[in-house]
């Protein structure tokens, strides 16, 4: 290991909450940040500055959805302080969220803790308790219009990797927990342990995107069988005009009456949508061929570069430039 940062003595009680069919990553991945600081507290002699622990309903094995088992404890008492608790994702979320004396738990459970995140479609569970009512939210790109019909006070969002809305953290799928975790460890320990952490890790000390971002266009495709025909049309006209009366007229629809529908099935707004659109085939563009970043914004209906740069700075959080460097042909 490389020479260990100064950590401060402050312990802080960390609890992840998992359930049968829990995504593993959602788990490991912030469990390995925390566990990864308080090895460097170790390796200078410091007491850790993370009390860990795997948290169920049921102590002892439980099989995640990669069949791999986790060994848990159970749930301790609601009223018991805590500094942090992780609400891990996965399939079995849908069960999970749907339990009444589990959701009831994790209410009491956050009104005596400092901190509350979920990691991918972990909030799910979150939103159940009412805690994300009027509050920006995000999971994995895939589920973002399913939480936001499920939970219509929460605002959604797809396109960052992580949010942080006052004490309550949400994140997108899977390897994104990686990022709020080191996001959470910055916040507590400064940017020196956080950057030593994901060097140690192997992973970006601030990711400039993320899976939600690079995938930004998958998110509507198949939000609604209504729209599929669009989003192809959509992606076949990218130099044509794709206004909402175009996009009304396609879709056999009135302006205000798709302007409500679309919004309700996929979250975002049709301009968003469009440009949601824009990025993604651009970023195909700058990962599969040598095409002029200039020719590049014409094709995918920008107009000019300085458009496609503001878009892509907008979703992904990167410019075209700085991609195609990551994602070189």
């Amino acid at each position: 290991m490389p020479n260990a940062p100064q950590i401060p003595p402050t312990s802080r009680s960390v609890e992840v909450l998992a359930f049968p069919d829990v995504q593993l990553l959602d788990v490991t991945g912030p469990f390995q940040v925390f566990a990864t600081a308080n090895a460097f507290a170790r390796q200078a002699g410091e007491p850790p500055p993370y009390a860990l622990k795997l948290v169920s309903q049921t102590a002892g094995p439980i099989v995640s959805s990669s069949g791999l088992a986790l060994v848990a404890e159970s749930l301790p008492a609601a009223t018991q302080p805590l500094d942090t608790l992780i609400i891990a994702g996965g399939p079995g979320v849908n069960a999970a969220y749907r339990d009444p004396d589990l959701v009831d738990w994790v209410r009491h459970r956050t009104s005596v803790t400092r901190r509350v995140t979920s990691v991918c479609s972990g909030a799910f569970l979150l939103a159940a308790t009412g805690l994300l009512d009027g509050r920006r939210a995000t999971t994995h790109w895939s589920r973002c219009a399913e939480l936001a019909a499920a939970f219509p006070a929460v605002r959604v969002e797809q396109d960052p990797i992580y949010i942080a809305d006052g004490p309550i953290w949400t994140s997108a799928g899977v390897t994104a927990g990686i990022d709020m975790t080191l996001a959470l460890v910055q916040a507590d320990l400064g940017r020196t342990i956080s950057t030593a952490v994901a060097r140690q890790l192997v992973v970006f000390a601030k990711r400039p995107g993320g899976q939600a971002q690079f995938s930004a266009g998958l998110a509507l495709a198949g939000s609604d069988a209504a729209f599929d025909g669009l989003h192809d049309w959509m992606k076949q006209n990218l130099r044509g005009s794709l206004t909402v009366p175009a996009l009304a007229e396609q879709a056999g629809m009135s302006e205000r009456s798709f302007l409500r529908h679309y919004r309700q099935v996929t979250g975002v707004t049709p301009a968003r949508a469009v440009e949601r659109v824009r990025v993604e085939a651009a970023r195909q563009a700058l990962g599969e061929t040598t095409y002029p970043v200039k020719r590049i914004a014409r094709d995918c209906g920008f107009g000019c570069e300085e458009t496609m740069r503001r878009s892509f700075l907008r979703i992904l959080a990167v410019p075209p430039h700085a991609y195609r460097e990551r994602f070189p042909v």
